[in-house]
Order: C-alpha cells, then sequence, then structure tokens
C-alpha cells in the first residue's frame, strides 16, 4: 500500500495564557491520502482551525507552541524544517485557503500583484509569465474576465468572487496539498454550492489532496471520502463518509445528526446538545464530552478514552461502545450499544 500523503501523528498545540494553558489541539492523529477529500469536522472553538494552523508552521508564537507530534508531507518531517525550507513548503507543496478572504489579502496590492508574487516566490518565471500563469489560474477557478480582475484590488470583488481569488493563489504553484479552511462560510447557498464544485473539479483535475475543514455537515455530505469528527482537542470519531452518516458510533456525532432538520418531519424544536464546548483551559476529567453526553456512565468523569478501532475502518472514542475492548481485556463499564432508532431518524 502506498504511503499516505499527510501523516499527522499525537499532533500537541497549547497557548500560554494568563488565566492558563489552551490545549488547542491534544493528540490529534489522522491520514490523507492522494487524491482525497477529507473533512474535519466539529463546532466552532474545537481546534480544528489551530490543527491547520500547525500542519503549516503558522501558529503565533507567543502564546501558542506545538509541543509534540508530528506532521509528515510525503515523508518529509514539517515539524523539523527550518523556517527556510518551511516557506518555500508553503504555496509550493501546500496552499491554504483562509477563511475570511478580505483579511487575508492585502487590501493595498490588486489581486494579480499578490497571485504573481506567490508564483514569483516559488517559481522561476519573468514578470511576464507569472502574469499569464495567473490570467490562467483565475480562468480555471471561473473569475469572468480574468485580465480585467487581475487589476482589481479587494474592496473591488464580492466575497465568492474573493473566495475563487484566493483558491487560484492556493493553487497557482500546484501543490500537492490544499487546506481549505471553512471557505464557504460566508458565502450564501448558491455561491457555496459552486464553490464546493470548483474545489473538487480543481482535486480531480490537479490530482491534489483537499483538507477541509468544517462544521456543517451538509458540505460533508457533498464532498468528502473520509471524515475525523473533532471535540475539544481530540478526534473522537474516524470513518468514511457513508460509514460515519449511515452509522455513526460516537454519541456527540450521533447527537450533531440528530440537531439537523429533516425533510418530511413534523417537529416543533429542534434537537440540541446541551451545553457548549469546554474551555480548553479547563477540560472536564475523563471523557470531554460527558458533561453534553446522553449516554453518560459515572466512570465516564474518569477514563478519557482513547480513538480505537471499534469497527473495520471504523474508529471511535467511547468506552460505552461495543467492540471497544481489545479480546482479552476488561471492560470499565457495562457496554451500551447506542438506540437503533437514533440511527434511523438521522
Amino acid at each position: 500500500m502506498a504511503e499516505a500523503l499527510l501523516r499527522v501523528r499525537d499532533l500537541a498545540t497549547h497557548f500560554h495564557t494568563e488565566g492558563g494553558v489552551a490545549r488547542a489541539v491534544d493528540g490529534v492523529s489522522f491520514e490523507i491520502e492522494r487524491g482525497e477529500m477529507f473533512c474535519l469536522v466539529g463546532e466552532s472553538g474545537c481546534g480544528k482551525s489551530v490543527t491547520a494552523l500547525s500542519i503549516m508552521q503558522l501558529v503565533p508564537s507567543p502564546p501558542g507552541r506545538i509541543v509534540s507530534g508530528s506532521v509528515m508531507l510525503a515523508g518529509e518531517d514539517l515539524l523539523g524544517l527550518p523556517p527556510g525550507r518551511m516557506r518555500r513548503i508553503r504555496g509550493e507543496k501546500i496552499g491554504m485557503v483562509f477563511q475570511e478572504p478580505m483579511t487575508a489579502l492585502n487590501p493595498v496590492f490588486t489581486i494579480g500583484s499578490q497571485i504573481t508574487e506567490a508564483i514569483r516566490a516559488h517559481r522561476d518565471a519573468s514578470r511576464g509569465g507569472a502574469a499569464r500563469m495567473a490570467v490562467d489560474m483565475l480562468e480555471r477557478v471561473r473569475i469572468p474576465d480574468p485580465s480585467r480582475c487581475m487589476g482589481l484590488y479587494p474592496h473591488e470583488m464580492s466575497g465568492g468572487m474573493l473566495q475563487r481569488a484566493m483558491i487560484a493563489m492556493a493553487l497557482v504553484c500546484r501543490p500537492v496539498l490544499l487546506i481549505a479552511d471553512e471557505p464557504t462560510t460566508a458565502l450564501d447557498v448558491t455561491i457555496q454550492a459552486g464553490i464546493l464544485r470548483l474545489l473538487d473539479d480543481l482535486r480531480r483535475e490537479l490530482g491534489m489532496s483537499v483538507l477541509l475543514i468544517t462544521h456543517d455537515l451538509g458540505v460533508v455530505a457533498q464532498v468528502a471520502d473520509v471524515v475525523a469528527v473533532m471535540y475539544a482537542g481530540q478526534i473522537v470519531e474516524y470513518a468514511d463518509v457513508k460509514t460515519v452518516f449511515a452509522d455513526p458510533l460516537h454519541p456527540y456525532m450521533i447527537s450533531l445528526l440528530r440537531s439537523l432538520p429533516t425533510l418530511g418531519t413534523r417537529k416543533k424544536k429542534l434537537d440540541a446538545i446541551a451545553g457548549q464546548v469546554p474551555d480548553p483551559r479547563r477540560f472536564p476529567e475523563g471523557c470531554r464530552f460527558h458533561p453534553r453526553c446522553y449516554m453518560a456512565a459515572p466512570e465516564c468523569s474518569r477514563v478519557n478514552p482513547e480513538l480505537r478501532e471499534v469497527r473495520t475502518g471504523h474508529r471511535a472514542a467511547c468506552i460505552r461502545l461495543e467492540g471497544y475492548w481489545q479480546p482479552g481485556s476488561s471492560p470499565p463499564v457495562t457496554p451500551v450499544t447506542r438506540p437503533r432508532e437514533r440511527a434511523r431518524d438521522v
């Protein structure tokens, strides 16, 4: 079997604040295969964006610091690279689309100058050659009249056009991995659908992998190959997209799916998950989801479960799942299989 393009192992990124150490990312592991659309999903504040910034070595320091783990890109450990080499990786091998294009782009430079600057930083291209490459990429991301758009400033473009320009800048050097952090959050539904189709088409055309970060389960269902569900700095469920949606295992993912509106049903109010994501400076003891969990037992406040393969290709972190324990080991509590009617309602 070919080696995964990106392999993240036990990644931990902490922020040292006056109120204590915030463990924003706390032991995260996952793999992205070549050509794969990998979705990292979870509520706001669970550590998704910090995971992406850690991979790119863009965590603001101080107060942030990567305290442990490894990030291997095509066999190269990014965490051990000197700053100069890492600057070459960014843009050349890894492109990133940030959440807010209006704040990520420089307001005093034209779109064209910002894209050509990225090209000339990573490619041996003349000014004219870089401009032609930029126009070609703007055309690929379906911006009308790309030559004219080269001379526009960010404030002269709509939100959807800015997002496309950001994608063009991230892809103009043809990276092997694109990290897209909430690329459709501020866009209306029709523009959102267009951006998602664009990302998927470009992934197939350029043969790259995509790490898509989102809290929108509808987006995940449309485009993902593999899904990792994140909660309170840790991954709690991990499987292919069909398995996660058809037969979720972790109570957090089950609760997220039950909170979605369903066509053809009449409910006076949507199901909601009680409480909120805990403060990363003061995570609860034991399982971090147990204060909000409908399946919680007293033992859940004492045991923080590891992400473990419960079924073939399907990993979860919950001590009450059937199949969680390895042969010969003793379960800490009586296993409880999630109610089947919950799965049918989703």
